[in-house]
């Protein structure tokens, strides 16, 4: 089985360009940027509720902590929210329930309280990427770009790991594509 394709930022745009004229344009956007901004496996982001994204005040979190049931390996991790994340989310949120905190982040017509299984995630993914013309793209694709770009930045390895969820380096490195950029940069260093 092939990787699912890491995209750039113009490829990001088209797909973001295709949900904005879409019914859950908004929904939509929140999912895809989520999943690019964030690094999260698509269970994890199916899991999110209100509760793990705003605080007591109403206000983002810096951190989204997962519990070992949100996890593929079963084990906890904190998602570090980057501030462009926290913009798309105070954005989002705003057009949703909050009252309850156990209410999906990501809610579905089918059922708004507990959203997208990650199977209907999957799903939902790989038709918005088909549907925008990005072959090859798929529901990873958020977590291998948000990797690609970080390690492109210098960011060393083992930062990467712990950012991604990972428990060891080799997993960590399968998901670093070598773009061209990124080769330009590095025969620039000698």
């Amino acid at each position: 089985m092939s990787q699912a394709k890491t995209l750039n930022e113009q490829e990001i745009k088209q797909v973001l360009d295709y949900v904005s004229t879409k019914k859950y344009a908004k929904r939509d956007r929140a999912l895809i940027l989520t999943s690019h901004l964030s690094g999260m496996r698509v269970g994890e982001i199916a899991s999110l509720t209100v509760g793990h994204v705003l605080d007591q005040n109403g206000n983002i979190k810096n951190e989204i902590r997962l519990t070992a049931e949100q996890t593929k390996g079963k084990h906890p991790r904190t998602v570090f929210v980057s501030s462009k994340l926290k913009e798309e989310l105070a954005n989002y949120i705003q057009l949703i329930r909050t009252d309850d905190k156990e209410r999906s982040l990501f809610p579905t017509q089918k059922n708004p309280r507990m959203g997208f299984t990650a199977n209907t995630l999957t799903q939902h993914f790989l038709s918005l990427y088909k549907a925008a013309g990005l072959d090859g793209a798929s529901s990873h694709s958020g977590r291998r770009t948000y990797a690609t770009s970080i390690a492109s930045q210098g960011v060393g390895l083992r930062v990467l790991m712990r950012l991604m969820g990972h428990r060891n380096v080799s997993t960590t490195a399968v998901y670093i594509d070598a773009n061209d950029n990124m080769l330009r940069n590095a025969v620039e260093l000698v």
